[in-house]
């Protein structure tokens, strides 16, 4: 016991001092203090190559910096609190392009002006956790307020009418159900019912129905976890139905996780841990280089995405969070050390001990493909989430370690 209770206290110090260095690197560079709202596209020291504010990414530093601040006694300063309201009042003038339906646009311009609507969720939810997370800490009932209206419009075009997303029914379309719609608004179901008996009671039906069409996601006689699949929970056809994404998959993993904890159904955690966790990556991690492929085909055929076999910063962080989280859970040796495993293939290549923060893209041996430390896609979000999870984690692990006080 001594032998683990040491190596987690190293892996709690080494996740604790990244986290400092990663948070560091985002106040330094990201604040946009003339128009509000964050820079993301930002190079490797720091150096802003491009104004444009992605709403997504808007939100999740909204809601990163609102949780780093609630969470933890070092990160309660007034600086990342006054960021976050900054970031939360500039996405609450600007982001909303179609008032009456609650759309939100997927770029803006530097001073707020849209540019690009995507016809799809992720905007407005990654909104709605923001204005969530703002209201926990302000306790301005405006945020909630916002939260709440958002939540109830994302599940009318998830599960009622999806024409306001400006999506038309073309006669080729095949009927699909990605993974990431409802695990998006599992992890919605998450955030709004923390601690609020009220929300999680409205939304008890929707995480059942949620979690019910992730599960769908397990195909083949449990042999694989599908990207995509028929609404009704079959397997599609082409190379659409034989998509893969193990660290989509490993992400919903620690997502149903939590749900089946919260549900207390032990033999479901040991369902989830098994097809969400270890299947994604005993097919997923790469056997000759290390890390996890991008995407890959059911069939082993080549898939057609020409990334398919690059390394990213998320599915890493993701399979972190996931297999500490899935040790936690149940104390399977070989959870912890899959979770070595994959931190020390990640604190080895991605991170950068000479500007802070992490590369987000390598090739398949594991070089640096791009400098940048953030884009369209990756900002202050899955590297500080994954090391903020973490460390709670690990805390809460040696919490339970520690020996019982001689009387």
């Amino acid at each position: 016991m001594e032998k683990e209770r040491q190596a987690l206290q190293t892996w709690k110090d080494r996740v604790a001092k990244e986290l400092d260095s990663v948070v560091a690197f985002w106040l330094q560079h990201s604040h946009d203090r003339e128009h509000g709202g964050f820079f993301t596209c930002l190079g490797r020291n720091g150096q802003v190559y491009d104004d444009l504010k992605y709403v997504w990414l808007q939100g999740r530093q909204v809601w990163m910096y609102c949780r780093l601040y609630r969470n933890f006694e070092r990160f309660r300063r007034a600086e990342i609190l006054d960021a976050a309201k900054a970031g939360g009042e500039f996405l609450l003038r600007f982001a909303r392009v179609a008032p009456p339906a609650k759309k939100c646009a997927f770029v803006l311009t530097r001073d707020g002006r849209p540019m690009k609507v995507q016809r799809t969720i992720f905007s407005e939810c990654f909104y709605t956790i923001a204005m969530n997370e703002l209201w926990r800490v302000t306790k301005e009932t405006c945020y909630q307020n916002e939260a709440v209206e958002m939540m109830d419009q994302i599940i009318h075009w998830v599960r009622e009418d999806p024409a306001g997303l400006g999506r038309p029914q073309l006669s080729g379309t095949l009927a699909t159900e990605p993974m990431a719609v409802p695990m998006m608004l599992l992890s919605l179901v998450e955030q709004l019912g923390e601690e609020d008996e009220e929300l999680s009671s409205k939304y008890t039906e929707l995480g059942e129905w949620c979690a019910h069409r992730i599960l769908q996601h397990v195909q083949r006689d449990g042999q694989v976890v599908l990207e995509n699949v028929s609404e009704d929970g079959k397997e599609l056809s082409g190379c659409l139905g034989r998509h893969q994404n193990p660290g989509h998959t490993l992400e919903a993993g620690w997502f149903l996780l939590q749900y089946a904890v919260r549900k207390d159904d032990p033999k479901l955690r040991t369902y989830i841990i098994d097809k969400f966790l270890l299947l994604p990556f005993h097919s997923g991690w790469d056997p000759e280089h290390g890390g996890l492929f991008y995407f890959q085909d059911a069939d082993g055929l080549c898939p057609t995405q020409l990334e398919w076999d690059m390394k990213l910063w998320w599915p890493h962080s993701e399979a972190m969070i996931a297999f500490l989280m899935g040790y936690s859970d149940s104390g399977d040796p070989a959870l912890l050390k899959l979770f070595n495993q994959v931190a020390e293939y990640t604190f080895r290549h991605f991170r950068d001990p000479d500007f802070g923060e992490w590369f987000g893209y390598l090739n398949r041996e594991g070089k640096v493909t791009l400098t940048i430390k953030g884009g369209p896609f990756k900002g202050c979000f899955h590297v500080p989430r994954c090391l903020a999870m973490c460390e709670q984690i690990l805390e809460a692990l040696l919490c339970r370690l520690q020996p019982d006080p001689v009387v």
